[in-house]
């Protein structure tokens, strides 16, 4: 059975308004744009008018012997960021192959703005910026950014529906925590203490035993008290968990996955990453499989590269990550940890106990972990064991013990962070321009 076409919604009827990606079908027609002014300059006789309507900028030429003396004033004295109507007839540009110009017969005014545009072209500080964000999404950059954070999330579901997984949703209020209770945002339910989730994978080990391969796509919280350029306090992860699959197939779902992305987002976003002046060359080697070392094998190579005081039971920070990373021209999988470094769900390495079967995967460039996983515990005794150890409230997984209760069985999965993965396939110097309105240490609003 094959999925239905989707149909696009046509206009309404004698509507001739069209959308700025879709001026090469029209070269030669009148057509009528609705749009804001992204910029304006003049030249004796000719004003360019650089118009966006959301799918992309156009210039808008308004030559003083087609309009009416009354209209070349007037758009000389719109204001940037004032929104408009544009009639005029679709030229090819004649310098570069491609692009399309609107040579303008009428432009109608539809909003002026009621003060001065606070982002002018000139350099602005980072906080100025972000007080802006609300603003700040509508220039260039920023703009070629949640282009490209779409198709990523796109990519995703696509990779994931085309291998038979089921979209199941994680809830955002939890009675427990998944990743350690020092990083919560307790909040109040009914007079009850919740918090807000920090993952929702404990659900998709339940959704897995119910339709073997689920995951969950949603906004993640964490109260961490961290100020890099990494880490945010709202995030969006993807979770998938599969039932039946142990931690080498884990590592290999998780390089298809980042190698169909990034292919993806190189078919579709080449504009978008010329725009953000992307080096492409490190994306396009991209493709599984991916280098795999163990967690000991890392620790020798920060010793061999200017850590010579790392050491077995030593976690990795950015500075680690981005070491490691950089003996490598594509993500690398760092697998086995030790199990004092990781949570108390992680399933132990039978051929040594200290070890867990989990792995990270590592972006290049210094990006570091974008991808976290492995294989879950399924012996209910050592489980609960876990749960004293990192002494945990038993109470509050009772339901996740019920798992192992009735009818456990090996499952492994794994969380992308979209933010981490966006950053590092825009190379983005922060993570704080990859998600429209970010949350941090020191910022709720806009």
């Amino acid at each position: 059975m094959t999925d239905p076409k989707i149909p696009s919604v046509p206009p309404l009827p004698g509507s001739n308004v069209v959308s700025i990606a879709k001026l090469a079908d029209h070269v030669g027609e009148e057509v009528t744009l609705q749009g804001w002014l992204y910029n304006k300059r003049s030249s004796g006789k000719l004003h360019f008018l650089e118009v966006r309507d959301g799918s992309g900028i156009v210039q808008a030429v308004v030559f003083k012997g087609d309009v009416s003396p009354e209209l070349f004033a007037a758009a000389d004295h719109l204001q940037q960021e004032a929104s408009l109507t544009v009639v005029g007839t679709v030229k090819e540009h004649g310098k570069i192959k491609g692009q399309y110009e609107l040579q303008v017969k009428e432009v109608k005014l539809l909003g002026a703005p009621s003060r001065e545009y606070p982002i002018s072209p000139k350099e602005h500080g980072t906080d100025f910026l972000m007080d802006n964000r609300h603003l700040w999404l509508r220039s260039k950059r920023q703009h070629a950014i949640m282009r490209v954070r779409h198709s990523i999330i796109k990519a995703v579901r696509d990779f994931f529906d085309m291998n038979d997984f089921t979209l199941i949703d994680a809830p955002i209020f939890t009675p427990n925590a998944c990743e350690g209770t020092s990083t919560l945002f307790q909040t109040d339910y009914h007079g009850e203490p919740a918090f807000l989730t920090q993952s929702g994978q404990l659900y998709m080990e339940a959704a897995a035993a119910a339709f073997g391969k689920a995951y969950c796509f949603g906004p993640t919280f964490r109260a961490e008290k961290s100020k890099t350029r990494r880490h945010l306090a709202e995030f969006w992860m993807v979770e998938p968990e599969v039932a039946f699959m142990n931690l080498e197939e884990d590592m290999r779902l998780a390089e298809h996955l980042l190698s169909y992305v990034v292919a993806r987002v190189l078919e579709t976003r080449q504009n978008e990453l010329k725009i953000l002046e992307r080096d492409t060359k490190m994306l396009e080697n991209v493709q599984a499989p991916f280098p795999r070392i163990t967690y000991h094998e890392a620790i020798d190579i920060l010793r061999q590269n200017g850590h010579p005081e790392a050491k077995v039971g030593d976690d990795f920070g950015g500075d680690e990550e981005t070491v490691i990373s950089n003996k490598f021209d594509r993500p690398v999988i760092v697998h086995r940890y030790p199990i004092s470094l990781k949570a108390f769900y992680f399933a132990r390495d039978a051929k040594d106990p200290q070890l867990a079967l989990n792995m990270d995967v590592l972006a290049p460039e210094g990006y570091g972990e974008i991808v976290g996983g492995g294989e879950r515990e399924g012996d209910l005794a050592r489980l609960e064991g876990a749960i004293a150890e990192h002494r945990l409230p038993k109470e509050a997984f009772e339901w996740y013990l019920d798992l192992r209760r009735y009818g456990t069985f090996p499952h492994a999965g794994f969380g992308l962070g979209i933010e981490r993965t966006v950053s590092w396939i825009c190379g983005l110097p922060h993570v704080r321009e990859t998600i429209p309105f970010p949350r941090m240490l020191n910022r709720l609003a806009p």
